[in-house]
């Protein structure tokens, strides 16, 4: 196992200097830059203007601001934001924890109604059960969350006054951004869970286990649900990565400060070192949760060995 880390782990050192790499040209091809941002606020004159791109190494040719990024980044220095000069892991710090919140907020939502609504359409299979709970499925996935977060805004905010629309330190305030992200990761889980299930339920061993006279109860949650599980967390691994990227979407929608309206702003700012940082972030974060679940995998299947 532990060889298996660190080989894991060495793997990761390439994937996100690619990312890094990609993610630095990539943002380089928006047109501007962080000066030319300024330049509405402080009214430079071009010369000004000149000067402060000097100034800032903005001039220099990319494969020289890439070396020179690259080689701060190996001493751990995500660099300083142009448009305000704060370091830009002090920016990542102080908005990381509310999207950590949002997002772990929303897979529980996600698991929570996916892994119950997927069990009981399968074994409620063909069944007004099971109809009703694949066009759910079906329509959560077809339904953009940014249109379900303004929806809820007008209905449960606007109209009913039942939740606030900005309340960023409090449960309440959460409860609409989570569930806006979480409900179509939660139709998705509901239709690999079914899958998964039906398969499972017509399988063999639990044939065995229903004529040995064991409770349904018992076969479904000991037998069946422990081994359909596999897949389910690849699945909330993967949608890890989904629901941070669908983050920088829902905190614009209920203006939530998080990563998404950092990143937002940073775009708008051509200010492109805070958009390496919070794009480096969010890819080591992803990174470190699907290596956490394939740890998780030995756990629930004893069979499964990593050497």
């Amino acid at each position: 196992m532990s060889a298996y880390l660190i080989q894991r782990v060495l793997l990761t050192i390439p994937i996100l200097l690619g990312i890094v790499i990609l993610t630095f040209f990539l943002v380089h091809l928006i047109p501007g830059d962080a000066v030319s941002a300024m330049q509405g606020q402080l009214k430079m004159s071009a010369q000004q203007m000149e000067q402060m791109r000097e100034a800032l190494g903005l001039n220099d040719p990319l494969h020289v601001q890439l070396g020179r990024y690259l080689m701060r980044l190996a001493r751990g220095d995500l660099g300083r934001s142009l448009f305000g000069g704060q370091p830009v892991a002090v920016l990542i710090a102080s908005n990381i924890g509310a999207t950590i919140q949002l997002t772990v907020a929303a897979m529980a939502i996600a698991i929570a109604l996916g892994v119950p609504l997927g069990i009981l359409a399968a074994v409620k299979r063909g069944t007004l059960w099971d109809v009703a709970a694949v066009v759910l499925a079906m329509i959560g996935v077809s339904i953009p969350s940014f249109w379900l977060g303004l929806m809820m805004i007008q209905l449960f905010a606007v109209t009913l006054g039942w939740l606030p629309i900005i309340e960023e330190r409090s449960a309440r305030g959460l409860i609409m951004p989570a569930a806006a992200l979480g409900l179509a990761e939660a139709a998705i889980i509901v239709r690999l869970t079914r899958a998964t299930m039906v398969e499972i339920l017509n399988a063999d061993y639990v044939r065995t286990a229903r004529a040995k006279g064991l409770f349904d109860s018992v076969v479904l949650w000991r037998h069946a649900l422990r081994n359909g599980l596999l897949p389910l967390i690849t699945m909330i691994g993967m949608q890890f990565g989904t629901l941070l990227g669908g983050a920088v979407v829902i905190e614009n929608v209920f203006a939530r400060q998080g990563l998404g309206t950092l990143v937002t702003q940073a775009v708008i700012n051509r200010d492109f070192p805070v958009v390496q940082g919070c794009v480096l972030v969010a890819a080591t974060m992803y990174v470190l949760v699907n290596l956490a679940v394939d740890m998780f995998y030995t756990a629930v299947d004893p069979r499964i060995r990593y050497s």
